[in-house]
C-alpha cells in the first residue's frame, strides 16, 4: 500500500517504523521528522489543512491515510479523506470532539455507563474557587480543549489550582474534577465504530523530574506491559477484555446510536486501584510516548488492523491482537527549559552509538543540516528498549541513553522503576509456587469440613481462619479463628486449645486502646446463634474491601529483618546504620510493607514505591502513615506493661463507598507481632536468644527444626510443647489486658 502518515513526533515516528518493518508499503510522511526520513518520504504539507491533504491523496493516489496527532483530528482532515471514499485511520471531526471538549466526553460517558468521577465545566474563576472548595483536595482542573497533555494541574495546593485555572480560562471553559485515587494507566483501543480490539496497557510519566516532581508535560517516558494490572486481575489479557467490554465498547455503541461514530483509535486513560476501574479522559488517536513501546508488543501487521478500522471490517479480524511477552521501556530526552522555556539548536551526538546497543531512537523534535542533528523543541526524541524483563529492558534503555549527548538535555532516571520492581516480586513468587506446585509435598493435616451455622455461609477457609458470608446482611461477615497452628507452612497437629479465642480476645483489646476505625460490627445479641466456644472465637465484622498490602512496621532489627539487613544493610529499600546487631532497637520505627499474596502463595516484602504501584500514592501514604502511629500508640502502652513491641503487621481496608482506612483482621497478637519482655531484653547477660524470647509459636517453631527435617509430613507435637504454647499465649494476653 501507499500509506499517507500525518505527524511530526515520536509517535508518528514509532507509527511509521512498524509499518516499515513490514517491508511492503510505500510510506509517505507530513512532515515527519529527521528520524522518519530514513524510513518514510518527507512532503511539506500543512498536516491540519483539510483541503490541502484531500488533494494530496487524490493527486498521489494514496491508499490509506495514518493521522497522528490530534490537531488535524479536530481540524476535520478525516472528514475530508473520508469524503473522496478513501480509507483514513482517525475519527471525524465530529467524533473527535471526544478529546477535543471534556464535557462532550464526559456527556457520552455518563449516557454510556462508564465510570468515570463527577466533574462541572466553569468559565469564571469566582466558580472555580467555589468548586474547589466544595471538591477538596487534592485539586483537579482540566483545559475543556486541547492542551497537548499539558492542560491538566493534579495539586494539593488550591493556589496553584487557582493559578492554572486563570492561565487556561482565557482559552475556553475549564473542568474541575473530583479527584481519582488510584494508578494512571493507558490503554488504546482500534476501532471501526462498531467492533473494538485492545492493545495492551501501558504507564507513562507525565511529571519532568524523578518520582512525579516538577511540572507537567507531554510525557517522559512509559513502559509496559503493567505488573500490578497482571497481578490484580489475572493478567493482562483479562485486564484488556475488562476495558473493551466496560469502557470502550460502550462509548463506541453509544457514538454510533447518536449518529457520530468512532472510527480510529480510542486511547482510554484509565485510574485503577484495587477495587475499580474509572475513566480520566478519552482520546482520540494514538498517545505519546505509550505508542512507542505498546507497537513494540504488536506480532502482527499493523497496516492491516489500521485498514480494518478504516473500511469497517474489524470484525473479521480475530478477537484478540497477536502480542509478545516482552518488556519495553520509553524514556524521553528533552531539551534545557522544557516545559517552559525550552533552548533548542543545540546538537545532538552519539545516536548512531545509542543505535549500536541494540535500542531503538525515534525522533520528535530534531533537524538536519550537513550532516549535524540539532534540537528544534522541547521533548527532542526517544529511546526505547525491550528485553524479557523490565529491569533488563531499563538497563538498556539508560544504556543507550547515557550515548547520547545534549547540552543541557534532561531525562527521568526511574521510569519503570517501581514497575519492574514489583514485576520481580510476581515472578520470584511464581517461580516459587512453580516449584513448589512440582514438589507437590502431602499435607500435613487433612482440615475438617468448616462448621455449618444458621445465617452464616462459608466462603473462604484460610490457614487458621473460616470465613462466612451474612445470609441476612451483604454488608456483615463472620471470621471464626481456629486452634490450628502452623509453621513452615504446614498445619500441625494436634490443635493448641483456646488459641482462637485468645487471639480473639487480644485483638479485642487492641481494637478499643487504637485511635482508628475498625471492622468489629457487634452488637447487643450478636452471638445468640453461636455456642458460647464458636462465639468466644468469632468475630462479626464489616465486609471491606482489603488493600493488598500487609502492612509490616519494625521498632527493633531482628527475624528476617535481620537477615536482610545483613545481606544489603536495608530492609526494604530502607537503609540503616552501618554496623547493628540482631535486636538493636532502630533510631525510628521503619515501615517495610509486604505484598500480600494469594492464599497458599508467600508475601513478599516490597517497598514502598511498590505499594504505590499497588494502591496508588494517596492511599499508599496513608497506609504508611497510620501503621506508624499506631505502632508508636502500642509501644507506648506495651511498655507500660513491661513489655517490648520489636515489629507488627496491620491489614487495613475500607468500606464501599468510602475511602477511610479501616484496621482489619487481627490486630498486635501472638500471630501478628512481635513482643518480647523488657526486663529480659535489657538484661545483657542473658543469652540473646533468652533476651529475644517471644510471646508466640517459636516453642513450636524451635522445637521442629531439632526433631524434623523439613521433609515430608511434620511430626505430632508433644502434649508438653502443646501446653508451653499455650501458656505462652496466655502470658502476653494477661500482662496486656490485667
Amino acid at each position: 500500500m501507499k500509506i499517507l502518515v500525518l505527524g511530526s513526533g515520536a509517535r508518528e515516528h514509532a507509527i511509521v517504523h512498524s509499518l516499515a518493518q513490514e517491508n511492503a508499503h510505500q510510506l509517505v510522511v507530513a512532515p515527519g521528522n529527521t528520524g522518519i526520513a530514513r524510513e518514510a518520504e518527507r512532503i511539506r504539507i500543512d498536516q491540519s489543512n483539510p483541503d490541502l491533504i484531500a488533494e494530496f491523496v487524490k493527486d498521489e493516489a494514496i491508499d490509506l491515510v495514518v493521522i497522528g496527532p490530534e490537531a488535524p483530528l479536530v481540524a476535520g482532515v478525516a472528514d475530508a479523506v473520508r469524503e473522496l471514499g478513501m480509507p483514513v485511520f482517525g475519527p471525524s471531526k465530529a467524533a473527535a470532539q471526544l478529546e477535543g471538549s471534556k464535557t462532550f466526553a464526559k456527556d457520552v460517558m455518563q449516557r454510556a455507563g462508564v465510570p468515570t468521577g463527577r466533574a462541572v465545566r466553569l468559565t469564571d474563576l469566582a466558580e472555580v474557587a467555589a468548586t474547589l472548595d466544595q471538591y477538596g483536595a487534592p485539586y483537579v482542573i482540566k483545559a475543556d480543549g486541547l492542551a497537548s497533555g499539558k492542560g491538566v494541574i493534579v495539586t494539593e495546593e488550591r493556589d496553584a489550582a487557582l493559578r492554572h485555572a486563570e492561565v487556561w480560562l482565557p482559552h475556553g471553559p475549564v473542568l474541575v474534577e473530583e479527584f481519582l485515587d488510584g494508578q494512571e494507566v493507558s490503554l488504546f483501543c482500534i476501532t471501526d465504530g462498531e467492533t473494538v480490539r485492545a492493545l495492551p496497557p501501558a504507564q507513562d510519566f507525565k511529571r519532568l523530574n524523578n518520582n512525579d516532581a516538577g511540572p507537567n508535560t507531554g510525557g517522559m517516558g512509559a513502559y509496559t506491559p503493567v505488573p500490578f494490572l497482571i497481578d490484580q486481575f489475572g493478567g493482562e489479557r483479562e485486564f484488556m477484555r475488562t476495558i473493551e467490554r466496560e469502557v470502550a465498547q460502550p462509548i463506541v455503541d453509544t457514538m454510533r446510536a447518536d449518529g457520530v461514530p468512532f472510527q480510529g483509535l480510542l486511547y482510554c486513560g484509565l485510574i485503577v486501584n484495587h477495587s475499580a476501574i474509572r475513566v480520566i479522559e478519552f482520546n482520540a488517536r494514538f498517545g505519546d510516548p505509550e505508542t512507542q513501546v505498546v507497537l513494540q508488543r504488536l506480532t502482527e501487521p499493523l497496516s492491516e488492523l489500521l485498514l480494518a478500522s478504516a473500511n469497517g471490517t474489524l470484525d473479521q479480524h480475530a478477537p484478540e491482537l497477536s502480542l509478545n511477552d516482552k518488556s519495553f521501556v520509553t524514556v524521553v530526552l528533552a531539551s534545557e527549559g522544557y516545559p517552559e522555556q525550552v533552548r533548542s539548536g543545540r546538537e545532538i551526538t552519539g545516536l548512531e552509538d545509542a543505535e549500536a546497543t541494540g535500542a531503538l531512537v525515534l525522533h520528535a523534535a530534531t533537524a538536519e543540516n550537513d550532516g549535524v542533528v540539532t534540537a528544534t523543541g522541547g521533548r527532542v526524541l526517544n529511546v526505547v528498549a525491550g528485553a524479557e524483563s523490565l529491569q533488563e529492558a531499563r538497563r538498556n534503555a539508560y544504556t543507550a541513553m547515557d550515548r547520547i549527548r545534549l547540552e543541557g538535555g534532561q531525562f527521568r532516571t526511574d521510569i519503570a522503576q517501581a514497575g519492574a520492581a514489583l514485576q520481580d516480586v510476581i515472578r520470584a513468587r511464581t517461580g516459587a509456587m512453580a516449584a513448589v506446585a512440582e514438589a507437590a509435598p502431602a499435607p500435613a493435616v487433612v482440615q475438617d469440613a468448616p462448621a455449618q451455622l444458621d445465617g452464616w455461609r462459608h466462603v473462604y477457609s484460610g490457614k487458621v481462619r473460616e470465613i462466612y458470608e451474612s445470609d441476612a446482611d451483604a454488608s456483615a461477615l463472620l471470621v471464626v479463628a481456629s486452634n490450628r497452628v502452623s509453621a513452615f507452612d504446614h498445619l500441625l497437629e494436634p490443635e493448641i486449645p483456646g488459641k482462637g479465642a485468645m487471639l480473639n480476645e487480644l485483638s479485642r483489646f487492641w481494637f478499643s486502646q487504637l485511635p482508628v476505625a475498625n471492622h468489629l460490627r457487634e452488637d447487643a445479641g450478636w452471638d445468640a446463634a453461636l455456642s458460647p466456644e464458636l462465639a468466644a472465637r468469632a468475630m462479626r465484622v464489616a465486609k471491606l474491601e482489603m488493600y493488598p498490602i500487609e502492612c509490616v512496621v519494625r521498632g527493633y532489627l531482628t527475624g528476617s529483618g535481620f537477615a536482610e539487613y545483613e545481606r544489603t544493610g536495608a530492609i526494604c529499600g530502607v537503609p540503616l546504620p552501618a554496623g547493628m546487631q540482631d535486636g538493636d532497637r532502630l533510631p525510628a520505627p521503619i515501615y517495610t510493607p509486604a505484598y500480600k499474596a494469594p492464599q497458599g502463595e508467600h508475601d513478599e516484602n516490597i517497598t514502598y514505591e511498590q505499594t504505590v504501584e499497588l494502591v496508588g500514592e494517596q492511599v499508599a501514604a496513608r497506609l504508611r502513615d497510620v501503621s506508624l502511629r499506631l505502632f508508636t500508640a502500642a509501644s507506648t502502652i506495651a511498655a507500660e506493661r513491661g513489655l517490648v513491641l520489636a515489629d507488627t503487621k496491620f491489614e487495613f481496608g475500607h468500606e464501599l463507598g468510602s475511602d477511610e482506612v479501616v484496621l482489619a483482621d487481627e490486630v498486635l497478637t501472638s500471630d501478628s507481632s512481635r513482643f518480647w519482655d523488657a526486663a529480659s531484653y535489657r538484661d545483657e547477660s542473658l543469652p540473646l536468644n533468652e533476651r529475644l524470647a517471644s510471646f508466640d509459636k517459636q516453642i513450636v517453631r524451635n522445637w521442629l527444626k531439632a526433631n524434623w527435617n523439613g521433609e515430608g509430613v511434620p511430626p505430632v507435637l508433644p502434649a508438653s510443647i502443646v501446653a508451653q504454647t499455650q501458656a505462652r499465649y496466655r502470658e502476653l494476653i494477661d500482662r496486656l489486658t490485667r
